[in-house]
């Protein structure tokens, strides 16, 4: 069985510019299906790190609102507070930082809503009885919502290989309970031969878990959540995961939170992938590296396997950029994300989320 994955291009002509084929991507992909008369619709998406350039244009959210609106939906933009330190870890801060990179209602036409409340501690959990957890724990306004539409920039990501549909709702709509859970088993170790004690993981580790003593940084295990912000942090890479251990189950992990992110919402979700400005890194970042292929288009579905999948080979069949941080694997049909991130296996997440039925790794990609 397979699903369909609707593409879109970034070609436009006097005649249709990229809202109107926009408009008809989310069309062909069964937005009329999935929203009915008067339902709360959660558009989940990542507003972006202050510093960070790469997440996905304002104006392209609003084109998104504007077609719940024409459905008869109540549209909101939606995030959860972060695990790390940062200009999102609580509702103050993160509205502010939405509102300064450009999601004002002004611009938008939705209202903001944080999905875990002030402090990333509103919660709901959602029994799901997988090998790994028993019950997840959402922000509450994620499950409150009648309908949920992923707008997810598809881009490299140091713990997952990739962030696409899968990353933007398992993680992006925990709350931190959740978040901390997931990233229970990613416990990172310091190199001593690479840590030069410069202290800049100290600096940004939001848990106090990082000193440096006698020139050398070490880790209170104790203290460390797992949040992995040290690991793309270190300018000398001497912080370490343990990767064959920990990050599979990473991976599982977030799988099984999106999992309970859809409970409730069958039939009332669908997935957009940007393929643009496809950065090496998480736009959870107070910057973003330059993009490591050009430019792709906007990929739409109902299943959130296939689109993930359909990303991850439209990124691989491009040819790298010139001069960016991919070394290798930059030939047409090379995986891209094992050149960034040798040690992540990167289609466990897939794998699995197909063999627990959140969809499928075969599609049918149809351009419009």
């Amino acid at each position: 069985m397979t699903s369909t994955v609707y593409f879109m291009d970034l070609r436009s002509t006097p005649k249709e510019n990229l809202f109107g084929k926009l408009e008809r991507l989310l069309d062909a992909a069964g937005i009329a299906s999935v929203i009915s008369k008067r339902d709360l619709v959660a558009v989940k998406l990542h507003f972006g790190e202050m510093g960070n350039t790469a997440y996905i244009r304002p104006v392209f959210l609003q084109k998104i609102v504007e077609r719940i609106k024409a459905h008869a939906g109540k549209p909101f933009l939606t995030d959860a507070n972060t695990l790390y330190a940062g200009t999102r870890g609580d509702a103050v801060s993160h509205l502010t930082t939405a509102i300064r990179n450009g999601f004002a209602y002004s611009v938008v036409d939705a209202p903001l809503i944080i999905a875990d409340g002030m402090r990333g501690k509103t919660e709901t959990a959602v029994a799901v009885n997988r090998k790994r957890f028993q019950e997840v724990y959402i922000g509450t306004e994620i499950v409150n919502a009648d309908a949920i539409i992923s707008v997810a920039h598809f881009k490299g990501h140091e713990l997952s290989g990739f962030g696409g549909a899968i990353k933007n709702l398992g993680m992006g709509c925990a709350s931190r309970k959740g978040k901390l859970a997931q990233h229970s088993t990613v416990s990172p170790k310091i190199n001593d031969e690479k840590c030069v004690g410069c202290g800049e993981c100290e600096d940004h580790c939001s848990q106090e878990a990082l000193a440096v003593v006698d020139a050398k940084a070490e880790l209170d295990q104790e203290a460390c959540i797992g949040c992995g912000e040290c690991i793309l942090i270190c300018p000398n890479e001497a912080v370490e995961i343990q990767w064959d251990q920990s990050i599979p189950v990473f991976l599982e992990n977030m799988v099984e939170y999106t999992e309970g992110v859809l409970k409730g919402k069958e039939g009332k979700s669908l997935y957009l992938n940007f393929i643009t400005n496809v950065s090496p890194a998480c736009d959870c970042y107070g910057y973003n590296d330059a993009p490591i292929v050009g430019d792709i288009g906007i990929v739409a579905s109902a299943d959130p396997v296939a689109i993930d999948q359909a990303s991850a080979d439209l990124v691989n069949g491009e040819s790298a950029l010139p001069g960016t941080c991919l070394k290798t694997h930059r030939g047409a049909g090379e995986d891209k994300f094992k050149g960034l991130y040798p040690k992540v296996d990167w289609p466990i997440q897939l794998e699995y989320a197909e063999e627990i039925g959140l969809g499928t790794r075969q599609y049918d990609l149809k351009r419009i």
